[in-house]
């Protein structure tokens, strides 16, 4: 028996409209689109040509439903910028790591999620141990620097720079996935499922960058709840906001930045915090360290040099997910392969290592160890 939706989201995983599949597999688009929709059953030789052409295992179009992940469920940003198909191959991104997390979390206890959800300024302002877990409902006006160093107390953390950002997510529950390499102008997008808080991170980024974008996955999760993920202008900003001050805490920059500092420091001072230039200049802007002359100066002499896409000369390593590389080391010393978890979730070998930053290789020859310090390894042990 074919899943209807399964259909729909294999399609959408490759990015292809109903007429461009029913072309490529030899199908006119109302009969695809009936098949979509349940209104009919494709056919063995059909449904053999409709694998073909997206590239997956038969049996993905006959397992259980995959649960619909909606756009208002997730923070995409620059939403009304992004193609359909990007959104599309993104969304479907996010489903198939959701299956995956389920099928992790049957065979492994993975970390508990540990994210505050932030309701109660005043509870969390006077009593810490009282901020509300995942599930209670969101809503607050709580500054997003303050709420950046409220979760620093709640993870002692202290004003330090952070070693290694996914790894620090994933110690407190965050399941972390990479995006499809298909979606290159998505940067990053977070939501949650059942409790459980997700984030999905391009592996196509600098490594700043993508530290950058993972703190500020956490600001949605942090700051704007469960119910729906709130998108626009301002939801943005507050995500950025707090990223920038999660990882540049107010009380470390002023202790080692000066006042008017050249863009020579900024180069220099940005290994510190691993964040990109602009970034830091920005940082340094916002606290009153720099004028607004300075800033736009910094701006132009980091742009000229290169610094307004990439990072030149960064010798900041891509973070990736120090539990995928766990899970799958801990599958291959008991005589299971990727393939086989590729299988029993119906996806290609391929499909499933485009979601775990492509750590199979990793997995195997690093056995799966971080470099995110001792306190950030995320406790994970076999389900027996």
């Amino acid at each position: 028996m074919t899943t209807a939706s399964r259909l729909v989201l294999a399609r959408k995983r490759r990015g292809l409209t109903v007429t461009r599949l029913a072309q490529m597999a030899g199908l006119t688009p109302r009969r695809l689109s009936d098949f979509e929709n349940g209104r009919a059953t494709p056919s063995p030789p059909s449904l053999e040509a409709i694998a073909t052409a997206l590239e997956f295992p038969s049996s993905f179009f006959s397992a259980e439903e995959v649960a619909e992940l909606t756009v208002d469920s997730v923070s995409f940003r620059a939403l009304s910028k992004m193609t359909a198909s990007q959104r599309d191959i993104a969304l479907s991104s996010g489903r198939l790591a959701r299956a995956l997390q389920d099928w992790m979390g049957a065979h492994f206890r993975l970390p508990a999620p540990d994210i505050p959800s932030l309701t109660s300024f005043s509870r969390l302002r006077s009593d810490e141990d009282q901020i509300p877990r995942p599930g209670e409902a969101a809503g607050t006006d709580v500054p997003a620097e303050e709420a950046a160093s409220l979760v620093r107390a709640r993870w002692g953390l202290g004003n330090a720079p952070i070693p290694n950002v996914v790894h620090l997510l994933e110690a407190h529950g965050v399941r972390v996935f990479s995006l499809s390499r298909a979606c290159p102008e998505v940067d990053a997008f977070s939501f949650w499922d059942r409790g459980i808080p997700f984030v999905l991170l391009s592996t196509e980024k600098t490594a700043e960058r993508g530290r950058f974008d993972a703190a500020h996955e956490l600001g949605h999760l942090v700051l704007h709840g469960e119910e729906q993920m709130p998108h626009g202008p301002q939801a943005e900003a507050e995500a950025h906001r707090f990223a920038a001050a999660f990882l540049m805490p107010r009380a470390d920059v002023l202790a080692h930045a000066p006042h008017g500092a050249s863009t020579s420091w900024i180069l220099q001072a940005k290994r510190r915090w691993k964040v990109a230039a602009m970034a830091l200049a920005h940082r340094l802007h916002e606290l009153g360290l720099t004028t607004e002359w300075q800033y736009r100066t910094h701006c132009v002499e980091l742009g000229r040099l290169g610094y307004r896409k990439s990072e030149p000369g960064s010798g900041v390593a891509r973070e990736t997910s120090q539990v995928l590389g766990k899970v799958f080391t801990a599958l291959r010393s008991e005589g299971t392969r990727p393939a086989d978890v590729a299988r029993e979730l119906h996806l290609r070998p391929a499909d499933l290592n485009d979601l775990i930053f492509g750590l199979v290789v990793t997995a195997q020859e690093g056995e799966g160890q971080g470099r995110g310090g001792a306190h950030n390894r995320p406790h994970l042990s076999v389900v027996r």
